[in-house]
């Protein structure tokens, strides 16, 4: 039963949706709708509306599975980079902390996720029949494995090993400068900017 006494059935409304939020409970909620009260209606109609364009515009790139605002993607796109090496990462905040590192110029490819049967997450689930049709229709010579060092994770490495062991490409991934168990997202930038500098051959008998 919700305890807090609302003085206005908008308010709890909005403190409803917000609360739906990852990591925010009723209390921060409903902090976050008074402040949201006091500012000016300009401002907050600009963030309400920033919200609304961000979910009805934003599209994935047709390439990498990446969040987009165009068909193709500004890293797909860019011909700064070497369009031969593919990093394969579960999400676009993956993407995001590669980025950050400034050690990586190659593609991406986002899978969407990761294999995991107690979540009903399998295969065909994740983007990795385009990734196959990348690698064998653009002469790509190495492809990374920077997924989490998770059971969840090495259990999809191994797979996509089985998928794209036949193609021409070298498969590699990360050094475990990235603790086991860990997120990329949660790696700090010069551990896993190491990592991609001094990642290894894919070796399946060791993860």
């Amino acid at each position: 039963m919700d305890s807090i006494n609302y003085p206005s059935v908008l308010l709890k409304d909005a403190v409803e949706e917000l609360a739906k939020l990852p990591g925010i409970g009723k209390k921060t909620a409903l902090r976050l709708a008074l402040h949201l009260l006091k500012e000016d209606k300009k401002s907050v109609e600009l963030f309400g509306n920033s919200i609304i364009k961000m979910r009805n515009e934003i599209i994935y790139c047709s390439v990498c599975h990446n969040i987009s605002d165009k068909e193709v993607c500004q890293i797909c796109s860019s011909v700064k980079r070497d369009s031969s090496i593919i990093c394969v990462v579960e999400s676009t905040k993956d993407v995001m902390a590669i980025e950050s590192t400034q050690q990586y110029k190659g593609h991406y490819h986002v899978l969407g996720g990761v294999i995991s049967p107690m979540d009903g997450i399998g295969p065909s689930d994740l983007n990795i029949k385009t990734l196959e049709s990348r690698i064998a229709d653009n002469n790509i010579k190495e492809v990374i494995f920077a997924l989490s060092t998770t059971m969840e994770g090495d259990t999809t490495n191994f797979y996509l090993y089985k998928k794209l062991g036949k193609l021409n490409a070298k498969i590699t991934t990360l050094s475990r400068g990235v603790s086991i168990g860990d997120e990329l997202e949660y790696a700090d930038q010069i551990t896993l900017g190491r990592s991609i500098l001094g990642r290894t051959d894919f070796a399946p008998n060791s993860q």
